[in-house]
């Protein structure tokens, strides 16, 4: 979508790339780093002042207690820490729960470690969970439920009657967590986030994960972590040290910067997000999206049925020529993203300015839209080259796991095995992966 932005000189209000500067302490920590000689590999865990500025702030926020030796792992973004998750942890035909939409890396990374991703679908407009749905969706061969919360796209703040539900079900099944928590400074209207790992039995059996990327306006930095207990990291690390095996290493100084900043920086990086997301909930309201205000994160899913859309992903395909505005089509964030859905996402992590630019393109290009008028035909049918270097919509590869033109997953046929011994007995006794040699590349 950003390259259709680009394309046609369009305001992507599509893509969570954050306009905000990032933290000032931040880029010199890094700056400093570099120049006093930090630029070669760091050790593969992650260097230890950011690990321990991780454990700090896990302790601070939430009284969670990780040991920065052996119970957080530094990873190449959040994105990275997924897919490590899901390939030390997922055997060929094991079911990864998600709560759909969802963000497309959960079903890559399924996909990758041969695994099958079954949805648990929050239905709009208010995306809540259905425990019911939840207890359902869960077999002899569910190994993971995905969590993330805030929640992308929907914005829904999971609360603790549906953490607690979670809670129950995971650990009545034995199952693992992976909490995706990218978002967790980003919650609005006095919420506050409630990570899995701070519930009752959950602690022993979560893999926390979180990022640099979108709380300090750092996404190109792709500094990530995941925290939990250290038999849980080292199944996680063992994956992770033959995909990049370590990564950024005056950029981990930073961000370790970064986690120190005070309460005041995180009040209002969230007053200033706020602002933006009424004036886009309430501009895209007025063109005519039914619209949900969301609890948290930095995106709208807005339904454009009333303006005579039916099929999300030829509206997204046409906006950028039609309005000059990029959206993503919330289908492509679904197990079949063929079939066609009426919401789309918008972001608001963009400078005033830009949101009210993007909302006048809208407000003119799709005057006098509505139901007796149906969306215009799509320009040219979904190419590959519509989406940047080769992915489909929202991001996800084109082909590989989320392609547009991807049958929905279908649960294995072959019986399932079983896992043995409970999870975490089993995990604690496991023999990692081999070492990798610090050699160089």
């Amino acid at each position: 979508m950003s390259e259709l932005a680009q394309r046609h000189q369009a305001v992507n209000l599509g893509q969570g790339l954050p306009d905000d500067p990032a933290p000032a302490p931040a880029v010199e920590a890094a700056a400093a780093a570099m120049r006093e000689g930090w630029n070669q590999y760091p050790p593969p865990n992650g260097v230890p002042e950011l690990r321990r500025a991780i454990a700090d702030h896990q302790r601070l926020w939430y009284g969670l207690a990780p040991d920065p030796e052996d119970g957080i792992l530094v990873t190449t973004g959040a994105t990275e820490a997924i897919a490590a998750s899901m390939l030390a942890f997922i055997e060929p035909g094991d079911e990864v729960i998600v709560l759909e939409p969802f963000y497309a890396a959960y079903k890559a990374g399924a996909e990758l470690a041969g695994g099958v991703v079954v949805p648990v679908r929050m239905e709009a407009p208010d995306f809540r969970l259905d425990v019911s749905r939840l207890r359902e969706a869960v077999t002899d061969r569910t190994r993971i439920l995905m969590l993330n919360t805030p929640h992308n796209p929907t914005g829904t703040v999971l609360d603790r009657r549906e953490m607690q539900a979670i809670a129950d079900v995971a650990v009545e099944h034995d199952l693992l967590v992976a909490s995706d928590e990218v978002y967790e400074h980003l919650t609005f209207d006095g919420r506050e986030h409630l990570p899995p790992a701070t519930l009752p039995g959950l602690w022993d059996r979560t893999l926390t994960i979180s990022s640099a990327g979108k709380t300090f306006s750092l996404t190109g930095w792709k500094v990530g972590w995941v925290s939990g207990p250290p038999y849980l990291i080292e199944r996680v690390r063992s994956v992770k040290q033959w995909l990049t095996y370590c990564s950024g290493t005056p950029l981990q100084y930073g961000v370790a910067a970064a986690l120190g900043a005070g309460g005041e920086y995180y009040r209002e990086s969230v007053a200033g997000y706020q602002r933006r997301r009424d004036l886009l909930v309430e501009g895209l309201a007025d063109i005519g999206f039914t619209v949900r205000r969301p609890e948290g994160a930095l995106f709208v899913t807005a339904g454009a049925e009333e303006l005579g859309v039916e099929d999300g992903l030829q509206f997204c395909l046409e906006l950028p020529e039609r309005c000059g505005v990029v959206a993503v089509p919330n289908q492509a964030l679904h197990v079949d993203s063929r079939i066609p859905r009426p919401e789309v996402r918008f972001t608001f992590c963009k400078e005033v300015s830009v949101i009210e630019e993007g909302l006048r393109r809208l407000r003119r290009g799709l005057k006098g839209s509505g139901p007796g008028r149906r969306s215009a035909a799509p320009l040219h049918a979904p190419r590959e080259d519509d989406f940047a270097d080769g992915a489909g919509p929202g991001g996800a590869p084109v082909g590989l796991a989320v392609g547009i033109a991807e049958a929905p997953a279908v649960r294995a046929e072959r019986e399932p095995e079983p896992h043995g011994a409970k999870l975490v007995d089993q995990v604690a006794r496991e023999q990692a992966l081999p070492e990798q040699e610090a050699t160089g590349h």
